[in-house]
């Protein structure tokens, strides 16, 4: 005679292997087709004149597919705001990614196994520099880079970046690196491996993937940002966010520019994303497992 214990054991077990089944996926797709349905959306609207925008919504293209049109990507391309936007982004995110990845993997690296004095505490200074916001250090920051003169240049963007990305990196790379094992460390070390090449040789091979991570974090919070860009970048350093958002005119949003620049801008992180999403999964299920 079952108990009742395991008669609610019994339909549990079967409730969820029948979730588990086609119904689950059912759910998934439909909540995935859900969320996917403004990039759907933006990307129609950036194919059609904007006359088409503004007289109905851009489900209409299903029962009108003629129109769609590319004209506003001509457009788009002949807009060098926009254009030298998308080259200023790209010289903004690139070498911020890449500092913060090589300065946090070797920060990382040195609190995780080389000994020097106050390790410990400094290690708790980075990580008490996570809760800091941004918006303290805006005015402050402003006020320092005018004073030696890379206010409004590309560069005062990118060390900003760089300085605030730099205490998740380093706390990040830290703790995965701390668990590498100690053993194989040593033996390399009885091989004659220096502390660079221990580096190099071991450390990131192993740390690929919280690496890969970092990166895609740091190159979408870059590319995604606006706040940091609109304060410290002026007219000709100005990113692809700044350049959408002063294409808005004062009786109206200029369509035919913000829905074609909105989605190309959309595109790229999302490339940069779905390019190294295995390493970026591995990395979440190595933290995870750890």
């Amino acid at each position: 005679m079952s108990s009742p214990a395991n008669g609610r054991r019994g339909i549990g077990a079967r409730l969820t292997a029948y979730a588990s089944g086609g119904v689950l996926r059912i759910v998934l797709l439909v909540v995935a087709l859900f969320w996917l349905l403004p990039t759907v959306g933006l990307l129609l609207s950036s194919l059609r004149t904007p006359t088409d925008i503004s007289a109905s919504g851009w489900w209409k293209v299903f029962s009108s597919p003629s129109q769609l049109t590319v004209t506003n990507y001509r457009t788009l391309l002949d807009n060098h705001a926009i254009t030298d936007s998308l080259l200023n982004t790209a010289l903004i995110t690139v070498p911020a990614t890449a500092l913060v990845v090589a300065i946090g993997a070797l920060a990382g690296y040195a609190f995780a196994w080389t000994d020097f004095p106050g390790r410990d505490w400094w290690f708790v200074a980075v990580v008490a520099m996570l809760v800091v916001p941004v918006q303290v250090a805006l005015v402050p920051v402003a006020r320092l880079f005018g004073d030696i003169g890379i206010f409004g240049d590309i560069i005062g963007v990118v060390l900003f970046h760089t300085a605030f990305g730099l205490p998740f990196a380093i706390f990040l790379l830290r703790n995965f690196f701390a668990e590498i094992p100690r053993e194989l460390l040593e033996a390399a070390r009885l091989d004659g491996a220096g502390e660079l090449r221990l580096f190099t040789r071991v450390v990131l091979p192993l740390g690929g993937p919280a690496i890969a991570s970092l990166g895609i974090f740091q190159f979408l919070w870059v590319w995604n940002d606006m706040l940091v860009a609109l304060i410290f970048a002026d007219s000709g350093s100005q990113p692809v966010t700044v350049a959408l958002q002063q294409q808005v005119r004062q009786f109206g949003n200029n369509i035919d520019i913000l829905a074609p620049g909105a989605f190309v801008s959309m595109v790229v992180p999302l490339a940069v994303f779905f390019a190294f999403q295995r390493q970026f999964v591995s990395g979440v299920m190595a933290g995870a497992v750890k």
